[in-house]
């Protein structure tokens, strides 16, 4: 059985019903035009992905995550992927201030849903329900996925904001098992979501690689702080 690998993550067959997800420790930015390596971010990202999993399976929400294999390694249900991108966006940052006539902080009165083609080559295009329908994805799935979405998004929204940090936007991918279900798969971390502490508008995300803006090891284990309320390992 084939190892897919992408940008930061490994996916390692185990069975036919079962990957070990392994975070790399590998950063990329830009369409991959930006790179380099930190250590501890495979663990980090592994980490925090299987705490909010299990938070989110809590509240009925069913995901891929079936447990922890080690210390970048996360156990994962087989699933069909769909080639679609969902991004929730709670407060306007990245490329919704340039396709709105609103600042950067600006917080949504409502969250705003949004369809992406995962495509490298095309550069992750922004699509519609009619462009999903090409790619073979129904408008009924379309929305049983925004649905959950919607609902990652009132239960990570208030869980982040009892530890200080504003839920700025996250992507969310999903598949479809065995049974049909449509599951929520890949992962969710700092590497998927913009996170901002509260009070100071710090980034607490990818955003730290992108631009420049710190320590990007330190900010992922202030995230994981606040999430454990322990301190992550050195590195």
């Amino acid at each position: 059985m084939d190892i897919y690998e992408g940008k930061a993550k490994k996916m390692i067959p185990i069975d036919e019903d079962k990957f070990i997800m392994e975070f790399k420790d590998d950063a990329t930015a830009f369409d991959g035009v930006k790179k380099a390596k930190f250590k501890g971010k495979g663990w980090l990202n592994a980490q925090i992905s299987a705490r909010l999993f299990k938070l989110l399976e809590e509240y009925g929400i069913k995901t891929h995550f079936i447990g922890v294999a080690g210390d970048n390694r996360l156990i994962v249900e087989r699933l069909k992927m769909y080639p679609i991108e969902v991004v929730v966006r709670n407060v306007v940052a990245g490329s919704l201030k340039k396709r709105l006539p609103l600042p950067e902080g600006y917080e949504l009165p409502e969250p705003i849903v949004e369809l992406y083609y995962k495509s490298d080559e095309l550069h992750d295009p922004m699509i519609n329900y009619h462009h999903a329908k090409i790619l073979g994805v129904s408008e009924g799935e379309i929305k049983e996925m925004e649905r959950i979405a919607l609902k990652v998004n009132e239960i990570l929204k208030r869980y982040f904001a009892e530890r200080g940090i504003i839920l700025v936007d996250f992507k969310l991918e999903f598949g479809k098992n065995k049974k049909g279900e449509i599951v929520l798969a890949d992962e969710i971390s700092p590497d998927t979501c913009r996170f901002w502490d509260a009070k100071t508008k710090r980034s607490l995300d990818k955003d730290v690689f992108r631009f420049d803006k710190g320590d990007l090891i330190e900010a992922y284990r202030e995230l994981y702080k606040r999430l454990t309320g322990e301190e992550a390992p050195t590195f």
